[in-house]
């Protein structure tokens, strides 16, 4: 099939957590055969801070962030046999939105990358730009949420919804020789925003005010003001290129979801597939869902506050930490690839052209 994708970016990660996911789900997509244009406008500086190179598994097509630039893309949608629009491209949304839902050959997914966040918005304004495009769209993907999610969706009227859910590319994550620039105890990886940043603050920043003898590291864009103990290191944005070895270094490597992520539940981020991708020892806040990913206490480690991070973390020893990193890499590396998430959106997108054509002969 071919499929024409409208995201946010492929080639950079800078201010876009969803490139991984992206990455991921579109290259396995490409391997089982499918044909693949991403359409990426040039905003937010994301050009200057690319990660990668345009691949050789997909066609990349940066646009001028302007009405005439959205306008010529979508004029590239009829062509396609699926065209996406992906959730949180962040400029042109509702255009962009507007114009893959009018299509009249392709396939017509929506994609939210932040379901939870969205359904909220939703529920809060009837005249929300999703709200009314919904019905024309064959088939809604999200990047987590489980069954709180698809219900959600469902309740709004969507003809089908299904969670693809973060997993591992085993060839671009993966362990490595530790490197002394991300040495520590404790790494956090992770952009500061609104919605994550109190939850930064119980889960990090109040356990190395706790733990003064332990070294803390901090990486991601927005944290250059804010204040923090002194044994905690900021890097600003980590490129793609030195995830692995963030993960390889650090004694154990911290997850802290979202705030709407967190109250829903089953929505892993990339970073938790990365970190046990490298073998890393992962200590994750506590959301629901997580055991259906790690086995809590064997390949993760939970905590539900600050004071639990602390107290992990002063007894968490090297060979420990070794040995819960390395059963959770090999756990993602069985059960959560992106092959197999790729199968999996196969299987949903040739069920929905199924769906459709009954729709349309009835």
């Amino acid at each position: 099939m071919k499929i024409a994708f409208y995201g946010s970016s492929l080639l950079s990660s800078y201010w876009n957590g969803a490139a991984t996911y992206y990455r991921g789900l579109l290259k396995n997509l490409a391997a089982l055969g499918h044909a693949i244009t991403f359409f990426e406008p040039d905003a937010y500086d994301r050009q200057s801070h690319r990660d990668i190179d345009p691949p050789e598994w997909a066609r990349v097509v940066v646009y001028p962030a302007t009405p005439e630039g959205v306008r010529r893309v979508l004029g590239e949608a009829d062509a396609a046999d699926v065209a996406v629009k992906a959730s949180g491209v962040g400029v042109f949304d509702d255009e962009l939105l507007s114009g893959v839902a009018s299509t009249i050959r392709p396939l017509r997914i929506y994609w939210d990358v932040d379901a939870p966040a969205t359904l909220a918005d939703m529920r809060g304004a009837s005249d929300h730009p999703l709200r009314r495009a919904l019905p024309a769209f064959d088939l809604v993907l999200t990047y987590g949420g489980g069954d709180p999610v698809t219900r959600g969706y469902h309740g709004f009227g969507a003809r089908a919804c299904a969670p693809v859910y973060n997993a591992l590319d085993p060839e671009t994550h993966f362990r490595v020789a530790p490197d002394p620039r991300f040495a520590c105890d404790l790494a956090f990886l992770g952009n500061r925003l609104p919605d994550r940043e109190e939850r930064v603050a119980r889960f990090f920043f109040a356990p190395a005010a706790r733990l003064r003898d332990k070294s803390f590291l901090l990486g991601g864009a927005g944290w250059d003001d804010r204040a923090a103990p002194a044994n905690v290191r900021k890097l600003d944005h980590v490129f793609t290129r030195d995830h692995n070895a963030l993960n390889s270094s650090a004694l154990a490597v911290l997850n802290i979801a979202r705030d709407s992520m967190a109250s829903n539940g089953f929505s892993p981020a990339t970073r938790v597939f990365e970190a046990a991708g490298a073998d890393a020892c992962l200590i994750t806040d506590a959301w629901d869902g997580v055991e259906h990913f790690l086995t809590p206490g064997e390949e993760v480690l939970v905590a539900r506050d600050g004071a639990d991070v602390a107290t992990i973390l002063a007894h968490l020893t090297p060979a420990g930490a070794r040995r819960i990193g390395a059963a959770a890499g090999a756990r993602i590396r069985a059960e959560h690839t992106y092959a197999r998430r790729a199968a999996q959106v196969d299987a949903l997108l040739r069920q929905a052209f199924d769906a459709r054509r009954e729709r349309l002969s009835a």
